[in-house]
C-alpha cells in the first residue's frame, strides 16, 4: 500500500474539515453548549456519533446549504432528546465554524507540500464559511471546490469530477488527501483517484464525527506533517 512514489503526482486536493481543520473539536464545543442549555449531557464520543448520523442523512436529501445542513443537525439533536433549540441555538453550529482551528500540523505541512505541488480542496462547505477556514491555513490554493458550488455533498462523484474538470490534468496526476473513508477515500478510489488517508484517530473512539465504510487507500499517514515529511524525502 506504501510503495508509490509521490514525485509522480503533480496536484494535491484535500479534504478541509478533519483533514486540514480540527472539526471534532469545534462540533463538540458548539452541540454541548445547545445541550447543555436544555439539561442535556452526552459523551464525546455520543455527540460525534449522533452528528455523523444526522450530517450524512440530510446531505444525502436535496440540496441545502452548509449552514442549512447544521442547523437542521441541530434541529435533529433536539428532536432525539426532545426539546426546540431557539434560532440562535440553531445558528450556534454554522457560526462556529469561523473558529475552528487548524490541527498544529497543517500549515506548516501546507508549506512545505505548496512547494512541490499545486494544492487544490474539495469540501462539504459553503463558500463564505470555508473563506473564514482559508485564512487560517496559511496558503493559497489554485482551485477551491464546495458543495455550494457543486450542488451536492461527497461522497458524491460530482464533486470530484468538477474538481478534476477545472485543474484540467489526467486524474492520475492528482493524489486526494483526505481524513475521512466515507465522504472521501470511497468515492475517490471508485473515481480512479490515488488516495492518502490522513487517520487522525478521533480521540474520543470510533469513526468520530463521520460514518463508518471500508476503503482501502494507496497510502494512509497519521497527520500531514509525515505526508510532507515523505515528500521531502524523496527529493
Amino acid at each position: 500500500m506504501q510503495a508509490m512514489s509521490l514525485a509522480s503526482f503533480d496536484v494535491l486536493t484535500f479534504d478541509c474539515y478533519g483533514t486540514l481543520i480540527d472539526w471534532e473539536s469545534g462540533i463538540l464545543r458548539a452541540v454541548r453548549r445547545v445541550l447543555a442549555a436544555h439539561g442535556h449531557e452526552l459523551s464525546p464520543a455520543e455527540i460525534l456519533e449522533h452528528f455523523a448520523r444526522f450530517e450524512s442523512t440530510i446531505q444525502a436529501g436535496p440540496y441545502r446549504t452548509y449552514r442549512d445542513v447544521l442547523s437542521r443537525v441541530v434541529d435533529e439533536f433536539g428532536r432525539e432528546l426532545g426539546f426546540a433549540p431557539g434560532p440562535e441555538e440553531r445558528a450556534s453550529l454554522p457560526e462556529s465554524i469561523a473558529r475552528w482551528a487548524p490541527f498544529d500540523d497543517t500549515v506548516a505541512a501546507l508549506r512545505i507540500l505548496a512547494s512541490r505541488y499545486r494544492l487544490a480542496v474539495i469540501s462539504n462547505v459553503d463558500d463564505d464559511l470555508f473563506a473564514f477556514s482559508a485564512r487560517r491555513l496559511g496558503v493559497e490554493f489554485h482551485e477551491v471546490v464546495t458543495a455550494q458550488q457543486v450542488g451536492s455533498y461527497k461522497p458524491d462523484a460530482r464533486n470530484f469530477e468538477l474538481a478534476l474538470e477545472r485543474l484540467g490534468v489526467p486524474v492520475d496526476a492528482i493524489l486526494h488527501v483526505a481524513q475521512s473513508l466515507f465522504h472521501d477515500i470511497a468515492p475517490a478510489k471508485r473515481l480512479g483517484f490515488a488516495t492518502v488517508h490522513v487517520n487522525r484517530v478521533s480521540p474520543h473512539g470510533g469513526s468520530g464525527a463521520t460514518m463508518p465504510v471500508s476503503a482501502r487507500p494507496d497510502l494512509e499517514v497519521p497527520d500531514l506533517e509525515t505526508l510532507a515529511e515523505m515528500v521531502l524525502a524523496e527529493e
